[in-house]
């Protein structure tokens, strides 16, 4: 018998699966969870329970539907983006309108672009984008953000104890500050999150690092411009880390992901000039959400054995540039003139299309 050769082709093998990466995600994002609940108590935990349980149930019912699958959660990115969404809302956020937005979320950020990883925005900030659209009156309310008599813990005094220090005090806050949405209590436990995506190789640190770094050369800025604007530490870190590292939403390449971080702080810093208060994060990663694949084709590896065309590539940059500029300036028109809700409206009807000629539907 003629013997038999197995030859592998050399293409790169890992051991890893999109489960093991969603998972180490899910134990990144724990010690913020743990820091809502010292905070508030099992309130915010059931927020983000809602939300994961509807991100669930509505990729299940969906993929099911619509797709013939019935396997699909089990990767448990469902899980991932219903944490993500909660930790971005107010800690007593209405259960109903959690559940829509996590649906929505799952739905229009991923579903209709057929599954993971093929998603143009990242789901979690599509999901934040549906509830103020569709439930602003709920979203605007103070009554979400704050309550005293449910407020169990109002700050730690670890360094503090060393001394009425202004420096101390901060560093106070950064372990534990009841302020703003679930995610943002504690800086700190982001940071471990962070640091352990990093370690696990999850995420580099070209993002965050370009855009933290823009950021604050922007809140310097606007301080010297004498323009009020808010910095929430914990959001930024919320956002740097986990949002705008989203992997099929922002790029690739190492030059492209510090071009995105830093565009990212840009869209932040125009969103600040023109007296954008609350959504700010929000816009500016979705803005560089929809130029990704731009960024990976002009910031791409040059190929080996040919000449790289910098300067083509220098002019091409050179107006993505000014595109995503003119983009974010024109979306905080469209907030000022209380339009965006009709770019969701437009943005379903887009996907929905696409999704019906995508030959998907089974």
């Amino acid at each position: 018998m003629e013997k038999v050769l197995k030859i592998y082709t050399p293409h790169i093998r890992i051991s890893d699966s999109v489960t093991k990466v969603m998972t180490d995600v899910v134990l990144a994002l724990l010690p913020a969870i743990i820091a809502a609940y010292m905070v508030y108590g099992i309130k915010p935990v059931f927020v983000i329970i809602t939300s994961v349980i509807s991100a669930l149930l509505s990729e299940y019912l969906f993929s099911a539907l619509f797709f013939k699958k019935h396997d699909s959660i089990k990767d448990i990115s469902g899980v991932v983006t219903g944490i993500l969404l909660g930790l971005t809302l107010a800690p007593f956020t209405p259960l109903y309108v959690v559940a829509f937005g996590a649906s929505a979320a799952v739905i229009f950020g991923k579903l209709v672009y057929s599954g993971l990883g093929r998603n143009m925005f990242n789901p979690a900030l599509v999901g934040r984008e549906f509830m103020t659209v569709f439930f602003p009156t709920v979203m605007s309310s103070g009554a979400i953000w704050f309550n005293q008599e449910e407020l169990r813990v109002s700050g730690v005094k670890f360094f503090s104890h060393l001394g009425d220090i202004p420096l101390f005090n901060y560093l106070d806050k950064t372990l534990l500050n009841p302020s703003g949405a679930i995610g943002e209590f504690s800086v700190f436990f982001l940071v471990i999150g962070g640091v352990y995506l990093l370690l696990r190789d999850r995420i580099s640190w070209h993002i965050p690092v370009s855009l933290f770094l823009t950021v604050f050369f922007g809140y310097y800025l606007m301080f010297i411009l004498e323009i009020e604007v808010s910095l929430s530490m914990g959001g930024l870190m919320l956002a740097g880390i986990f949002m705008a590292t989203d992997m099929p939403s922002s790029p690739s390449n190492s030059a492209g992901k510090i071009y995105y971080g830093i565009m990212t702080g840009v869209a932040v810093i125009i969103c600040w000039y023109q007296g954008i208060r609350f959504e700010t994060l929000s816009y500016s990663i979705l803005v560089l959400n929809a130029f990704t694949q731009s960024i990976n084709y002009i910031f791409r590896p040059k190929v080996f054995g040919k000449n790289s065309v910098l300067k083509n590539r220098f002019i091409k940059g050179s107006g993505l540039t000014l595109i995503i500029g003119g983009t974010v300036y024109i979306l905080t028109l469209l907030h000022h003139a209380a339009l965006v809700s009709y770019l969701i409206y437009i943005y379903i009807f887009y996907t929905v299309i696409k999704l019906i000629l995508s030959n998907e539907i089974k």
